[in-house]
Order: C-alpha cells, then structure tokens, then sequence
C-alpha cells in the first residue's frame, strides 16, 4: 500500500505520539508499503505558545493536498489534530477522499492545564475534526468509551508496543544510581505542566526521586525542587538502564491516553504507581502496578511487587501487532485497488520469510 500520513508531532519532538509513528512506519516499510510522511519540518513553521520546541507548520490546504495526491496514496491517516492536520483535512473533505485519525493525547485535559478553560470547550473542536473520519484509532478500551461517549462512535483499537531486546532488566545501572538513598523513585516523559509532575516531587516517600526527560517545566522544577536529580533526555539502553535501576516507576500524569513509558518500566522489572486513569487501568493489570488516588500509597505499595509479574505483562505488548492493527484500520481510497495490493505485499512477506 500506498500510504500518505500526515502529523503536527515529529522531529525533533520526543514524546510517545513521535516514538509511535516513527516505529511503525518503519515496521510498514520493512514490510514492503510506501509511507509518505507530511510532517511541520517541511514547511514554514512557528513555535506553539508556551512550548517552542513545538513547530506549528504554516501552510494551505492545497499545498498538502498537491503532495498527497502525487504520491497517488491509497490511503490517508492524519495522526495529530494540528494546523497541518487541519490542512490535510480541509483537502480531504474538498476532494471527497476518506481519512482516518487517532487520538493520541487528551487534547481537551492538555488544553485546559495550559489556558485554565474547561475541557468541555475544547471537547467542541475535538468532535468537529474527528467526526467525517471514517476511522478514529485509539490505544485502549477507556479511551474507546470516552469517544463513544462524545458521539464519536467510529472507533479502530490500535495498542502499542515495547522494544524487549532494548528494555529489560539486564541493563547496566546509571552509576548515580549506585549512590543513591533507596528507593529511587523514578519518573520518565517529557516536563511539561500537564504531565503531573509536581504531584510526584512533593509525595513525601523516603529514598530519592529521579526525573528522565526535557521540557518547558524542567528550569521551574530543578529550581522548586532542588532535592530531586533531573537526568535530562535519555534513550537507548542508558535509558533502559534507568528504569532497570530504579525501585518503581511512577507515573503521575492524567492526561495520557496510553503511556508508552509504563510498558518500557514494566519491561525492564519495574513495578509502577500511578492514578487510576486513563492508560495505568487499561495497562497495569495483574500485579504489575498500583493505582491509587493518593501517589504516596501508590509509590509505597508498588515496591512490594514482584519483577517476574511485570516482565510477564510487558510481554504482552508488540509493535509488530501494533503496525497490524494500524493496517487493519487503514480506510483504501479505492478499496479495489487497495485490496489487490495488500494481497500482493502479503504474498511477498510469506515468500521471503519462508
């Protein structure tokens, strides 16, 4: 297949709506599609208000229109509900192509933390631009029910994955780690407002706290909050090693809709506290983690957890069925042609496997 997605987060951004898309577009073009990525680096672009490492891309619609139908894409997904999304949808719906969307942040809860609105009014746009889309691709069944409950009934399930030869337990331990007062509390994501992180920093466990990541709030809370140890951006197996060191995960934002680093944690054998909201009650089943409305007892009682029970509820995640059912949600343009060409590169991917 042909497949034109177009999306507001992308590189050089760092968060889990930019790790998703990037690893599954690569496992699409392994598996023998074409992948046309429209993406704000290749326009004029300004910076979001309160987040410049956020490009807003400036353009027309029929700018992004020209692109997708030279690439003659069988098929259209818009991943983010920004202005070059908005673009690609103005297009669509001019030129009566169907699309589809995910929806992979709690825009309206994001919103509100920055303006101090009330979600409900941007719940108004959030209908608006998901409603012509054939397919709207959520990560879990909370999720699922919350936009069945906003009369966006058109719903795709497309879950996530964790890399388990990167994130396991057997990754080398940061050195400070080794320094540290037991137990390290971890805390990995971007630091922004609306991920919560202030709640985590002034629960009152013993032992030390630990934040993994970059963002618009990290100068405020080093400076707030000078007992904790700001890392910076990790990646790779240095981060792995970070998760692996650590005592438990917490996770105390209530804006997401999956939490890729939940799965990276219970990967490497760390157990995770967190509210019980969207992403944690969808993830943490078994004894993998502790929701709690109060992060202290959370934090407290996940430590208590077992490594083996979170390795075996990480295992349950793969990117490879991840992409599968991206695929799967994939509206055709012209659903004759589609068909023939997933049935060929299908044909071809059992040729060269066997």
């Amino acid at each position: 297949m042909k497949i034109a997605l177009v999306t507001d987060a992308w590189h050089p951004q760092v968060n889990g709506v930019v790790r998703t898309l990037d690893t599954v577009i690569g496992i699409l073009r392994y598996w023998g599609h074409e992948v046309l990525v429209i993406s704000p680096d290749q326009y004029r672009s300004v910076a979001a208000p309160s987040y410049p490492e956020i490009r807003l891309a400036v353009t027309r619609a029929r700018s992004v229109g020209q692109r997708i139908a030279e690439f003659d894409a069988d098929a259209i997904h818009l991943a983010t509900e920004g202005p070059l999304c908005l673009s690609a949808r103005r297009w669509c719906r001019r030129n009566h192509r169907p699309f589809t969307t995910a929806y992979h942040t709690q825009f309206p809860e994001y919103l509100a933390k920055r303006t101090y609105f009330s979600p409900r009014i941007f719940w108004l746009y959030i209908r608006w631009f998901h409603r012509p889309s054939q397919a709207i691709m959520v990560s879990t069944n909370s999720v699922r029910q919350q936009l069945i409950d906003e009369h966006l009934p058109q719903v795709h399930h497309w879950s996530r994955g964790v890399d388990l030869d990167n994130f396991s337990p057997d990754a080398p331990t940061p050195d400070l780690f080794k320094q540290l007062p037991r137990p390290i509390q971890l805390y990995v994501g971007r630091v922004a407002v609306e991920k919560n992180i202030e709640t985590f920093l002034k629960t009152d466990q013993p032992g030390s706290k630990v934040v993994v990541g970059d963002g618009p709030a990290l100068k405020t809370l080093r400076k707030d909050y000078p007992e904790a140890y700001f890392l910076g951006r990790k990646s790779g197996r240095e981060l792995a090693g970070c998760y692996a060191g650590a005592d438990v995960f917490v996770f105390p934002s209530k804006t997401d809709t999956f939490g890729l680093v939940l799965i990276e944690a219970l990967a490497c054998g760390t157990p995770v506290a967190a509210f019980p909201v969207t992403g944690p009650i969808d993830i943490l089943t078994g004894n993998s983690g502790v929701m709690d409305d109060d992060l202290n007892r959370a934090i407290a009682a996940a430590q208590c957890l077992h490594q083996n029970d979170c390795l075996e509820r990480a295992a349950k995640f793969s990117w490879g069925a991840s992409a599968s059912q991206f695929l799967d949600g994939l509206v055709p343009i012209e659903p004759d042609r589609t068909v023939h060409l997933s049935r060929r590169f299908i044909a071809k991917a059992i040729f060269a496997r066997a």
